[in-house]
């Protein structure tokens, strides 16, 4: 069989190679296309750094622009810029009141931090914190580095500015050197030569940069802001290397180039105020970033394709190992020489085609023995035959019989004409007239299901879809009987119709064919041509209603444990007997004894030979009186067959008990044998495999299966602790074919393998 192995194995690794040979290939396209990946997302996050700094840096501000603006418009600062001043007295209430409004807005943006107004009238200079009666008072604290007092004041204080921002430049404030970027703006706004006030808010440049650190700090590159005539505002990382570089690539209106030194310059301007944000990144964060993208693309490639080249030779051995052990299967069972088979997949492509057609001739077979299935089902429920409700469920799910209610009539048709009659005609024409009238039945009413009964009639199990009350019953029969009428104008089909009672559970359809059995007698007897129902029979009768079937089927049930069963078949025997007819004394006394005699003739069986509770039952049948009153009479036996059923119950309980003894005896026998299956079992104590199975899952919580492999392991457990045996020979001495199937079925129940829990016991 090696050159089978051989020859599979190759056919799986070749496959496996060829694969491999896709994650080398997009490793080296990976690798071609890493610097140019690299590059453009370099340009995408700085352009995107850039123009969120612009937006930020705009934003706030607009932000400063809009508190000059809510100067110009409060009140309290108009009455001061355009009150006159008295002398040499000042409002002093008044700047200190403007001066407590105007603190708070410092906080609502870091570029308000330091801002005074300056008031012509007054020549006073108003901060957050401080009132200032004289300016030059404000210039020895904050000033501009070599700009005198008179040009401070000239250019500043009294001209006229609108909108005004100014670049950085050196600037002492409270004795601290910093740079300071500079907005001005005149009150009231538009003073077209004549202002009143003048607002300056002081930035600092550090604010402004701080806006380019994400770039710098990402690339270890530069970045700078240029206003609209290309004056540097602010700058971060930027040498004087760099800036000669960056002011001779200005010329050229491309947003991203390359400078000389290989450093890719990115720039965006703002369509707002004009400016200019560029960013340089070094070539040395390009090439990093594609040679860091190429090791790990090599290493990883080179990573994959050792262990894929490991993982397909084992893979190419797992796979290659089933085809084989089903070409061993093939020869043992089918007496093939596999040795000369060249195509292991086409020989088994073709076996296996060979079982799936012989599987689905099978399927269609019994899909056309279902039809007769379903009718046998019908049949059995009309008889009455089942002696619980588990066990028809079990059979109306296998013949795959659906109703729609649990409730419904059970109704029966007659065709008429061809009493005595017999011959292959006759049972001809009587079989296309059922079919026509089952076809017309099917359409009239959906969920209804039918069978034939002797040639001439047919048996229907009516589901309505509401409950089945008067109104129900006219409006079925408003539909049926011109059906009925229509049969016989078209096909000349003469119909007796009955319907029986309401049956309230499937277990009861029983009884309603009975009472439409009963109907169908008297419609015959009447002529009757139209549709009877079992309510509008005679029910006066000089006999009582007790046939030998329904006595059968109480003794059935009885025998088979179903108490609740077996007291409905009495409650039914009486009511039919007690609540629908009108009997006569002696009639009511002989059903009573008959009814006496089935209970006296269950106590011949086998099961009830106990002499205390045979008596005791006895006496109690021998007690029953009609004059007690017969709702006395029926809990009485209904009684008597709860106790018939709990002994029942009792025997089943000690048979399933010694039959489960017996198993898991014969298990702890013949647990070391391989070939213990089920199947034996179920041979040795004489119930079929389903049976047992089902059994032992009731009472013991496990699976059969389950248990016997919880048996082997546990033993295996045991040799395991000493050191005599290797792992093989446990598996061999606890019933298992190979070591392989042994540690799997070992770690699976116990969590470990085996020599990791000979270890631990050790």
């Amino acid at each position: 069989m090696r050159a089978h192995v051989s020859s599979s194995f190759k056919r799986f690794l070749i496959s496996y190679l060829i694969i491999l040979l896709i994650p080398n290939l997009a490793g080296y396209l990976s690798y071609r296309t890493s610097i140019d990946v690299a590059e453009s997302s370099s340009i995408e996050n700085s352009t995107m750094l850039l123009r969120q700094s612009a937006e930020i840096l705009e934003r706030k501000l607009a932000e400063v622009e809009g508190f000059t603006k809510q100067l110009a418009i409060n009140q309290d600062l108009n009455l001061l810029i355009n009150e006159k001043r008295q002398g040499d007295a000042y409002n002093v209430f008044g700047f200190w009141k403007t001066m407590r409004d105007l603190s708070g807005y410092s906080q609502t943006n870091d570029f308000l931090q330091s801002f005074y107004i300056y008031f012509q009238n007054y020549n006073v200079i108003l901060t957050p914190g401080s009132i200032y009666y004289r300016p030059e008072h404000y210039y020895e604290l904050n000033h501009y580095v070599d700009e005198p007092y008179e040009t401070w004041k000239e250019t500043i204080l009294q001209a006229t500015h609108e909108r005004t921002l100014l670049p950085a430049r050196p600037f002492m404030q409270d004795k601290n050197a910093s740079s300071m970027l500079t907005f001005v703006q005149s009150l009231p706004l538009n003073s077209f030569g004549n202002p009143k006030a003048t607002a300056v808010v002081l930035i600092d440049e550090r604010k402004i940069s701080s806006l380019l650190e994400s770039l710098t700090s990402q690339y270890g590159g530069w970045a700078i802001i240029t206003d609209s005539s290309g004056k540097p505002l602010a700058s971060q990382g930027l040498t004087k290397a760099n800036s000669q570089a960056w002011q001779l690539s200005m010329s050229e209106a491309r947003t991203t180039r390359k400078l000389d030194d290989g450093t890719l310059l990115i720039t965006v301007r703002s369509d707002k105020t004009g400016w200019m944000y560029a960013a340089g990144v070094p070539k040395e964060a390009l090439m990093g970033k594609a040679n860091t993208i190429k090791y790990m693309t090599w290493t990883l490639s080179a990573a994959a394709l050792l262990i894929s080249l490991i993982i397909g030779m084992l893979l190419s051995y797992r796979n290659s190992v089933p085809i084989n052990r089903l070409m061993n299967v093939f020869k043992e069972q089918v007496g093939l020489d596999t040795s000369r088979i060249r195509n292991e997949y086409d020989f088994l492509s073709g076996n296996i085609s060979d079982l799936i057609a012989n599987n689905k001739q099978l399927q269609t077979e019994l899909s056309l023995q279902m039809p007769l299935v379903k009718d046998a089902f019908i049949k059995r429920l009309l008889a009455g035959e089942f002696n619980s409700a588990k066990e028809l469920e079990a059979v109306r799910s296998q013949a795959d019989v659906v109703f729609l209610q649990p409730y419904g009539f059970v109704g029966m048709l007659k065709i008429n004409g061809y009493g005595g009659i017999d011959s292959k005609e006759i049972i001809e024409e009587l079989s296309a007239a059922r079919l026509i009238v089952k076809q017309m039945l099917h359409e009239l009413e959906a969920g209804l299901h039918a069978t034939d009964l002797g040639s001439d009639k047919i048996v229907m199990l009516l589901t309505p879809e509401c409950e089945p009350d008067k109104d129900w019953q006219r409006a079925f029969e408003a539909r049926f009987v011109p059906c009925m009428e229509s049969m016989y104008v078209n096909y000349r089909i003469s119909i007796t119709s009955v319907m029986g009672g309401v049956y309230a559970s499937l277990s009861d359809i029983s009884r309603s064919y009975s009472e439409a059995s009963q109907a169908m007698d008297y419609a015959v007897h009447m002529e009757e041509k139209r549709l009877v129902w079992y309510e509008e029979t005679m029910r006066e009768s000089m006999l009582y209603y007790y046939p030998m079937d329904t006595e059968q089927r109480l003794m059935n049930t009885v025998k088979a444990g179903e108490a609740s069963e077996g007291k409905r078949i009495v409650a039914e025997i009486v009511a039919w007997n007690f609540a629908e007819r009108e009997l006569s004394i002696e009639m009511k006394e002989q059903l009573i004894g008959e009814m006496k005699g089935t209970l006296l003739r269950l106590l011949d069986q086998k099961a009830f030979q106990d002499g205390d509770f045979s008596r005791e039952i006895q006496e109690r049948i021998a007690a029953l009186r009609l004059s007690d009153g017969m709702e006395q009479v029926r809990q009485s036996m209904e009684c008597m067959v709860d106790d018939f059923c709990a002994v029942i119950a009792k025997k089943k309980n000690e048979l399933q008990h010694e039959m489960l003894q017996d198993m898991m005896k014969y298990i702890q026998e013949y647990y070391q044998d391989p070939e213990l299956t089920i199947y034996r079992i179920a041979e040795h104590v004489g119930r079929p495999e389903k049976y047992i199975s089902q059994l032992f899952k009731e009472r013991m919580g496990e699976s059969l299966s389950d248990y016997l492999e919880s048996m082997r392991i546990s033993k295996a457990a045991d040799l395991l602790t000493g050191n005599g045996l290797t792992i093989d020979e446990i598996a061999s001495q606890v019933g298992y074919n190979s070591a392989h199937s042994f540690r799997r079925a070992f770690k699976r129940v116990r969590g470990v393998s085996p020599s990791l829990y000979r270890q631990s016991a050790n």
